[in-house]
């Protein structure tokens, strides 16, 4: 297994790094990667940005906003927070998010703390979260991705993020402050981040640990031209809102959280664009394509479904439990 730490802490530099890792050595080789980004709101594949983040608070912050290729929920990042990344074959991983989560959790044991993997992709210690989770799958590989609040501003994590209350209170408690917790008070004194990164390195690539891997100065270059052309981009970050008619809202267990809006004409779908914070690939054009003209009742809607792969598109949603949302 290849390992690599990133050299910046620009979170668009980092996300177009991952993506032209997992594009290039990563088809063919194992990768773990560490790395940091300055002030900054990651938010999943198919969230609606507008709708997820603060704009005053991070535009008065100088916090910035950035978009990644998996899915799941927005998350905070700060040089309090330390970020992994694998690189796998998929067949190793399935929708296994647990299965990277493991060296985390026992890197920690090692230093005396008692982690949890908990629900669908979280790692939690007194059962408040400091890890979230989440993949990306293509073309036979997999990218799995987490993040380690260590010491960071836990303050800004609740003014940045518009959590939805739903999502709070599936969790059994009052507020995304409550929710979360730093590494660092659960930690022997004197564990450094550092040395907490080199335990973690341990952890997964054992005592004998390879050298870095290098970037050479033609990947730099491939990874700043991906920087400028997608990820420091409003079109990619922000894009445009959705134009809808009817909008639905729904948490479902296991799923995620969905928002659906719809565009109905003469009692009969015309459009359809689908966010949230769910794993798999959303394809929402396959989805629109399908129900286009469709009227909006529950069994139309179901033949309408048949023939698409759900599973792959949307992890654990089946298409009674979708049909129901849409013309609820």
């Amino acid at each position: 297994m290849l390992y690599l730490e990133s050299p910046r802490t620009d979170p668009y530099f980092n996300l177009a790094l991952e993506q032209y890792l997992f594009d290039t050595v990563g088809q063919t080789q194992a990768l773990f990667m560490l790395w940091q980004n300055a002030n900054t709101i990651v938010v999943g594949k198919h969230q609606n940005a507008c709708q997820e983040v603060n704009a005053d608070f991070v535009r008065e912050q100088g916090i910035r906003v950035v978009r990644r290729l998996s899915g799941g929920g927005a998350v905070y990042h700060d040089l309090g927070n330390l970020n992994f990344t694998f690189i796998a074959a998929a067949e190793d991983a399935a929708l296994d998010l647990r299965l990277f989560c493991q060296p985390v959790a026992r890197a920690l044991g090692e230093l005396g703390v008692a982690a949890e993997i908990s629900g669908r992709n979280d790692i939690t210690v007194d059962g408040r979260k400091f890890s979230g989770n989440a993949q990306y799958r293509k073309n036979g590989r997999v990218m799995h991705h987490g993040t380690i609040l260590f010491d960071s501003d836990l303050e800004v994590v609740g003014r940045a993020l518009n959590v939805p209350r739903d999502k709070i209170e599936s969790k059994g408690v009052q507020s995304v402050r409550s929710r979360v917790t730093n590494l660092r008070p659960y930690l022997p004194a004197g564990v450094t981040l550092e040395a907490f990164k080199d335990v973690l390195a341990r952890s997964v690539l054992g005592e004998e640990r390879p050298a870095r891997y290098e970037l050479a100065d033609g990947d730099l270059r491939a990874v700043e031209a991906l920087r400028e052309s997608r990820y420091a981009t409003w079109a990619w970050n922000w894009g445009a809102s959705p134009k809808y008619s009817v909008r639905k809202e729904r948490r479902v267990e296991g799923v995620g959280r969905l928002e659906l809006y719809l565009e109905v004409k003469g009692g009969a779908l015309t459009g359809l664009e689908v966010f949230g914070d769910f794993f798999g690939e959303g394809d929402a054009e396959a989805l629109s394509a399908a129900l286009t003209g469709c009227p909006m009742e529950e069994a139309a809607v179901l033949r309408a479904l048949e023939g698409l792969d759900l599973e792959r598109q949307f992890h654990n949603l089946g298409a009674a439990e979708l049909a129901r949302i849409i013309v609820s």
